[in-house]
């Protein structure tokens, strides 16, 4: 029995997947929850096979809590799930310790092929995001500026083009506004903005956020 923690933030999603990890015998989900510090202590607690990790949630958010969750056990696998299959987040997302990544948008069948996959040890990319990243390292930061940020820049960056505000991003990720401001402008200055809606208008170009979602 493969035992499964999910975490996303919107409870449709959730509902979506259980239902597709309900109707597979070898499943069983353990727990679901809605941000990232909740999927760690359930990790520490029920010690899952797998735990399907939103990238973009409240607090931590899915790239930190899947580094917290490696210096738990290295048995517990995480696949990171995002709207988005542009790098950088592909390629963060398992610099971070995932073993696999999918966007939302993907069939069921592929989402069982994955867990069945990482549950045995394997990483797992589709191969489209898979021959993405191998580019990329090919020619690194030449197509993407988003590439050059580290995973707190970047994952600033997706709040301040959410209308997220410094005081707000600063309770969530337990930081003090100063700090949130010295990695905004530390970003700025690597992106080649001076405004957050210059940043926005620079990731919706590079197609790291919805329109639709704005």
């Amino acid at each position: 029995m493969i035992k499964i923690v999910l975490a996303d933030d919107h409870e449709l999603v959730r509902t979506g997947i259980r239902r597709i990890l309900e109707d597979v015998d070898d499943f069983a989900v353990l727990a679901e929850t809605s941000n990232g510090e909740d999927a760690v202590q359930y990790c520490r607690r029920k010690a899952p096979d797998v735990v399907l990790m939103d990238v973009n949630m409240p607090g931590i958010g899915g790239l930190e809590a899947t580094k917290k969750i490696n210096r738990i056990a290295e048995n517990i696998r995480v696949i990171c799930l995002s709207m988005h299959k542009e790098n950088p987040i592909p390629s963060q997302v398992m610099a971070a310790g995932a073993f696999g990544f999918l966007t939302k948008d993907a069939e069921p069948d592929e989402m069982i092929r994955a867990i069945y996959k990482v549950a045995s040890g394997q990483k797992y990319l589709p191969p489209d995001i898979a021959h993405s990243i191998a580019i990329s390292k090919l020619n690194p930061g030449a197509d993407n500026p988003f590439d050059e940020l580290s995973d707190r820049e970047l994952n600033i960056a997706l709040r301040l083009t959410r209308g997220q505000k410094v005081p707000e991003i600063a309770a969530e990720l337990s930081i003090n506004t100063k700090t949130v401001n010295t990695y905004r402008y530390r970003m700025f200055d690597k992106l080649g903005v001076t405004t957050d809606v210059e940043l926005t208008h620079l990731a919706l170009r590079h197609k790291l956020i919805d329109p639709n979602l704005l």
